[in-house]
């Protein structure tokens, strides 16, 4: 029990710790409205769910002891977070009015679909292609893991938790700049944070590549 809480408490940190998820939480969000928020989070959601299953077939030690593998999943996630930072850097205005957004999210119309089809794969992608994913299911999570039990039981019960805390953690995150939005309606502000996240993004891109 004992270590069990222990890792809840390591994996509850790293959910926390701001990244390239926070930061998509945030633009998708701001941009978008709630729902492509909860559209980004359950995008996250099936990322982690893929490295389970990668992680109970075995291949997550292979891919991270195949320096060719592990290095094409790094450039192609570095190169996503920074196609996504570009991108929204180059945008004219990511932000819509209030009114806007809440008719969008009334009226939902093919556009708004497409934004939360969008909001979802670019969570699950830049999930699925981060290394530091792949990392956490073979150095943080073989050492909660008693060999003398059930193996994949235990993984699939500590990825579950993983993924349980990031979901009910950004989900909040989501309410809370939902709920902030209407503070942040000042378009010289939205412009320099739309600005400034995308260079965040751009900056995780590079982190990742080196």
């Amino acid at each position: 029990m004992d270590s069990l809480l222990t890792y809840i408490s390591i994996a509850a940190m790293m959910v926390i710790m701001p990244g390239a998820d926070t930061m998509l939480l945030i633009k998708n969000t701001l941009s978008y409205g709630t729902k492509a928020g909860r559209f980004t989070v359950l995008g996250m959601a099936t990322g982690l769910t893929f490295w389970t299953l990668i992680a109970i077939l075995g291949l997550s030690v292979v891919i991270a002891n195949s320096v060719i593998l592990f290095n094409i999943i790094k450039y192609l996630g570095a190169a996503y977070l920074i196609y996504l930072g570009i991108k929204s850097f180059l945008t004219k205005s990511i932000f819509s009015s209030l009114e806007e957004l809440q008719t969008k999210e009334d009226n939902p119309t093919e556009n708004t679909s497409q934004h939360h089809k969008d909001s979802f794969f670019q969570a699950m992608l830049s999930n699925i292609l981060n290394p530091k994913t792949v990392i956490v299911y073979i150095t943080i999570m073989p050492q909660f893991i008693n060999l003398n039990g059930n193996v994949n039981q235990q993984l699939i019960l500590l990825a579950l938790i993983l993924t349980v805390l990031a979901v009910l953690w950004f989900l909040f995150l989501a309410y809370v700049i939902d709920y902030a939005k209407k503070w942040l309606t000042n378009s010289k502000f939205q412009k320099v944070f739309q600005k400034s996240t995308a260079l965040i993004l751009v900056g995780f891109g590079i982190k990742t590549a080196i």
